[in-house]
């Protein structure tokens, strides 16, 4: 386990950063641009496996994309075999996931990114999700510019029929 804090000492990258690189939007070149950085090892941050089937999920599910279009983005990601994509998780994550959860009254994924994070060293976790700002001992950092996002947000609710 040591081995591995030096290695993703920048940080975990939440699925909120993940999801726009899935399908056409004003965020889809600054979050592959974000990604590929990563995959490339430019930037010693952890990109959770289990992120990549909630990018599958969110993205197929609530934001009504192509299924086969996402499929191949994520497949692309898988493909390059980056020492940054990171698929262990003990059952100490997992307990301290929920016992962050559970003090902080957050979701149980977002407890998940926090144990990673302190499991290897860091603070940071790369997110748009403004709910992990609140727990201090992490520091919430959102990879793209507020008027990116604003024009993400503005685009999903424009395009994304319920």
């Amino acid at each position: 386990m040591q081995e591995r804090n030096s290695v993703y000492s920048d940080g975990v990258i939440d699925v909120s950063i993940i999801v726009p690189a899935c399908f056409d939007n004003p965020l889809k070149d600054a979050s592959i641009e974000f990604l590929s950085e990563t995959l490339l090892g430019k930037r010693n941050t952890a990109i959770p496996l289990s992120a990549i089937v909630g990018a599958y999920h969110i993205t197929t599910r609530y934001l009504k994309a192509s299924r086969i279009a996402v499929r191949r983005v994520l497949e692309g990601v898988l493909a390059t075999k980056s020492n940054a994509l990171y698929g262990d998780l003990s059952i100490n994550n997992v307990s301290d996931a929920l016992d962050y959860s559970t003090v902080y009254n957050i979701e149980s994924w977002d407890g998940v990114l926090i144990a990673l994070c302190r499991s290897h060293g860091s603070r940071i976790i790369y997110t748009m999700d403004k709910e992990i700002g609140k727990v201090r001992e992490i520091e919430a950092v959102n990879p793209f510019t507020d008027n990116q996002v604003i024009e993400y947000h503005k685009y999903i609710r424009e395009n994304i029929r319920e």
